[in-house]
């Protein structure tokens, strides 16, 4: 039913737009700006022009927390879409009780976390950790480390926290998309003398390939924000082999004071994150009009 006037969809989406020009296009827009700035945060203000995004463009630091991040985007990919993929393919395999192993393994997403990383900070503890002692009791005293103050060893140990936390999200997302595959596929390749192994692969995976593109997009933009394990657990050490771009950005805005190198930061990982979600987007696009023609 069309609205009998022009401005009524207007008026409905007016407090929304409010909302979002308030909450996220005014603090971007005077990110932007003071990105141009030298600025400490109080004081005068002084234009300097593009040289902070110059200055980024040499920053060793700067370089190596985008490697970081990376890094454990891969890993997470692994550890969370990976490992959620086949934790929900082990549960729809499952003909019944599968309710309560599905709570288990969503549970961590509901700790704040915080909490999570102060718990693990207590597993990774190398006096007095779970792992460690469990290392010592088997006999595998070489193996122990200080998990988090090894450069070695810091962004892995993360990276397997966040697995821990978050495959019980994405195992919830493909779960759900793999019991709206047709019993009938899986039926007939069982009749073809398909393996579950292949069943599931061959038939079931590739039934639910836009959730997976979902997925590893979520992982991949939640990845670059990740901020609170590495800040708690080790807040950037040791050495900054875990510094991300996120850590850096508050270490530089609220230790060093210097807002307008920390606000150009802030756009650029801005700025990847948007690039990704618009590459997304083409790809997403460029897939359906394929399908479409044939």
């Amino acid at each position: 039913m069309k609205p009998n006037k022009v401005w009524v969809p207007f008026a409905f989406a007016a407090p929304a737009l409010l909302i979002f020009g308030f909450a996220v296009l005014t603090p971007l827009v005077a990110t932007a700006g003071f990105s141009f700035l030298e600025w400490s945060g109080y004081g005068p203000m002084t234009f300097v022009g593009f040289d902070n995004y110059i200055e980024l463009a040499t920053d060793t630091l700067f370089a190596k927390s985008f490697i970081n991040v990376i890094l454990y985007i891969i890993a997470t990919l692994v550890l969370e879409v990976l490992v959620g993929l086949c934790l929900a393919g082990l549960i729809t395999a499952r003909r019944g009780g599968s309710l309560w192993f599905r709570v288990a393994l969503f549970a961590p997403v509901m700790l704040p976390m915080v909490v999570v990383a102060v718990l693990w900070a207590f597993v990774f503890n190398p006096d007095f950790g779970l792992i460690n002692a469990t290392l010592n009791n088997l006999g595998l005293d070489s193996w122990t480390r200080i998990w988090l103050g090894d450069p070695n060893t810091a962004l892995w140990a993360i990276s397997l926290v966040s697995g821990w936390v978050f495959s019980g999200f994405f195992m919830v997302i493909f779960y759900a998309a793999l019991s709206q595959v047709p019993a009938e596929l899986s039926e007939a390749a069982r009749l073809d003398g398909a393996s579950e192994w292949r069943i599931f692969w061959s038939v079931k995976v590739p039934s639910i390939r836009n959730a997976l593109e979902v997925g590893i997009l979520l992982c991949i933009t939640g990845g670059f924000q990740g901020f609170d394990l590495f800040f708690v657990l080790t807040n950037g050490g040791p050495f900054h082999a875990t510094e991300i771009p996120t850590t850096l950005l508050v270490r530089t805005v609220f230790r060093d004071a210097d807002v307008g190198y920390g606000s150009a930061l802030a756009m650029v990982l801005t700025g990847v994150i948007v690039l990704l979600g618009v590459l997304f987007v083409s790809f997403r696009n460029r897939e359906s009009r394929k399908l479409a023609r044939a």
